[in-house]
């Protein structure tokens, strides 16, 4: 029986959903903090519960042949989880987890998981980013939490976001540093800013700048001061907003937006299209990725003219404006409000007819077309990490759509959907795509 404290030595045999290394002591399961598959580390026990421990690495006594060194100086950060590992090791991994996970919940023991097809670069890839604002020690600073905490690691410069995101946040951070203006205290639920959120455009370059506030009635000149110091600095950003987030918790945006200088919106272009981006709308944060994505799903699905198609999840339409261009109409989908309004203006920018968005739950709207009498031929499902609603997915079962293709963003979530799609579907193919380099 492990106890706190004691030091073991172990092999490191897998990595965990967090980044952690899982290794084995008398059989005996151990999460290692620090560990990666082929480490042989010594280990401090932090923490012992019934079946399993918590340990963190004091030495590392042969390295793995994957660990390399990471590149990024800001390695107690919890944004890349598993930088210390090789990029061709890390797709693979991330192949095998799929396949197990298809097993271990699906019971899909037999299934063919693609390789994962994976970036060139697998840097500066992220076209949002959302950053706390914190003071310590009466000086304010801009960063990423510590993984597994809410404890700010202030930072200059992240490997994974845009150079030019890169650029003004330090700018900012340097101008926070000599203005007068109240930072918000996570513990005591007071002060001004909370949080900046960077959004960029791939193809233009255009930025948008959110200052999220815990209130609206702080007076709008230091504000107004800083957008104009940045404008001046950085014409790339055409669109400053003031995002209004009274709550507590760990929400970063709330419901309302001013805009304080510029536009309301930024435009970006996937696969020939144009996307108004607003500062709520969703939209895939690594768009070289999002093309590799988007153009498997179409290979999938082979739409016919004749076809109609339903995007279930369709977020501000991408998915549903490419899958027009191919098939006789297209129904999308999608809870956020903001995010169909969104929509409906691309499909207006992008001269697009055949397509017809609805807001509500999915799990309401999918039901209630089929009762009208729409059906689909092929479906597009792209769901939130939960999942698919069984009110979905019993409606399809219902419809029986000649085609489901199913973009998941949760391997677990995935295989209980598919497992329950299996007894009327079969699945063809299993193709992973690595839309965040060096995380889980």
């Amino acid at each position: 029986m492990l106890l706190k404290n004691d030091l073991v030595n172990l092999q490191v045999l897998d990595l965990g959903e967090h980044g952690e290394g899982i290794g084995k002591v008398n059989d005996f399961t151990v999460f290692v903090h620090g560990g990666i598959p082929g480490d042989e580390v010594e280990v401090k026990i932090i923490k012992v519960k019934k079946s399993y421990a918590i340990g963190k690495v004091t030495r590392i006594i042969r390295p793995s042949v994957s660990r390399v060194i990471p590149e990024c100086p800001y390695v107690e950060c919890g944004g890349c989880q598993v930088q210390m590992v090789d990029y061709e090791a890390q797709v693979k991994w991330k192949q095998e987890d799929v396949s197990n996970t298809l097993k271990r919940i699906g019971g899909f023991d037999n299934q063919r998981v693609e390789p994962v097809l994976k970036m060139e670069d697998p840097f500066a890839y992220r076209n949002k980013s959302q950053y706390p604002v914190r003071k310590e020690e009466g000086h304010v600073q801009i960063g990423f939490y510590k993984q597994r905490t809410h404890d700010l690691v202030a930072i200059d410069h992240c490997m994974v976001q845009h150079p030019l995101v890169n650029k003004i946040m330090k700018a900012l951070k340097n101008i926070l540093a000599n203005i007068d203006m109240s930072v918000y205290n996570e513990t005591l639920h007071r002060g001004f800013l909370r949080h900046i959120v960077t959004r960029i455009s791939y193809q233009t370059r255009d930025v948008m700048l959110i200052f999220v506030t815990s209130s609206e009635d702080h007076p709008k000149n230091r504000l107004n001061e800083i957008c104009e110091i940045l404008q001046a600095k950085f014409p790339e950003i055409k669109s400053f907003i003031q995002n209004i987030n009274a709550h507590k918790g760990n929400r970063v945006l709330g419901n309302k937006n001013i805009t304080l200088m510029g536009q309301d919106k930024i435009t970006d272009y996937i696969m020939g299209h144009a996307f108004e981006i607003s500062p709520l709308s969703f939209l895939q944060v690594n768009p070289i990725q999002t093309e590799v994505l988007y153009k498997k799903a179409l290979e999938m699905a082979n739409i016919k003219k004749t076809d109609t198609v339903f995007d279930v999840y369709c977020g501000i339409g991408t998915i549903s404006l490419f899958l027009a261009d191919y098939a006789k109409h297209v129904y999308g989908i999608e809870i956020v409000e903001d995010a169909i309004r969104d929509a409906n203006e691309n499909k207006v920018t992008n001269k697009i007819e055949n397509v017809t968005f609805s807001a509500g739950p999915a799990e309401v709207i999918v039901p209630e077309l089929y009762k009208k009498g729409i059906t689909a031929d092929v479906v597009i499902l792209d769901p939130p990490r939960k999942g698919c609603e069984e009110a979905v997915l019993r409606t399809l079962m219902e419809m029986k759509p000649e085609k489901i293709v199913y973009i998941s963003c949760k391997a677990s979530t995935l295989a209980r959907d598919l497992k329950y799609l299996s007894e009327l579907y079969t699945v063809e193919e299993v193709q992973p795509v690595d839309l965040f380099p060096h995380t889980t």
